[in-house]
């Protein structure tokens, strides 16, 4: 009888032991790529789990490609694009200034600019939101970045002036929609003016690989 008893008492220890001691753990708990607790971990090995890390997608990043904002140019938010205040997508996102970044693809509709913020906290943990910019595409028509549309934040191909004096010209929508009537049409990027055809009437300035644009009088 004491040897049993001894048997349990030792057969006890060893239970409570094992669940002090995390090596005797049944395997742990992960996170699931929704970012919700449970299931078993990913990526473990014989050394422990992996790293566990944010998932992708809305909130992982302030504002990365493929993300959406609210509406507002000067005041605005990160909001899934699925929700009813998306209001236009990223699709490019560079830090820095956009004089001293890389330009916004050509079709771009408006820039916002992401001041420097230092939180507690942020959407990627690290407590802070470098200055950038992000190039944005509306979900909707209009597209003033589209060729002829009369906005965006680059002159392209397609795209019509006006005079403005002083020897500016700026962008006006090609269908006469806009708030003046357009003058000009950029109808070639060039790399420089003896490139343009013999038609061409005034220069304008798009930068790029062929930073002339060769416009006729309409």
């Amino acid at each position: 009888m004491r040897t049993t008893s001894s048997a349990g008492v030792v057969w006890g220890l060893l239970v409570l032991v094992c669940v002090l001691l995390t090596g005797c753990q049944s395997p742990s708990a992960g996170v699931a790529e929704d970012g919700r607790l449970g299931g078993p971990a990913s990526g473990t090995s014989a050394a422990g789990s992996a790293p566990v890390t944010r998932p992708s997608g809305y909130g992982a990043v302030f504002l990365a490609v493929d993300e959406c904002s609210s509406f507002g140019t000067t005041s605005f938010t990160e909001v899934p694009c699925a929700g009813e205040r998306a209001a236009a997508r990223v699709v490019a996102r560079h830090d820095g200034t956009v004089r001293d970044g890389p330009r916004c693809p050509a079709t771009t509709d408006f820039v916002l600019h992401i001041s420097e913020q230092r939180p507690a906290s942020d959407e990627d943990g690290d407590g802070a939101v470098p200055q950038g910019y992000a190039c944005m595409r509306n979900l909707q028509p209009p597209h003033p970045g589209d060729p002829g549309g009369g906005g965006g934040p680059r002159t392209i191909v397609g795209d019509c002036v006006y005079s403005s004096g002083d020897g500016q010209v700026r962008e006006t929508a090609c269908d006469g929609k806009g708030e003046q009537e357009p003058e000009y049409e950029v109808t070639e990027a060039v790399a420089g003016r003896p490139d343009c055809p013999v038609s061409t009437a005034l220069y304008v300035r798009l930068g790029g690989d062929r930073p002339v644009g060769c416009a006729r009088p309409l």
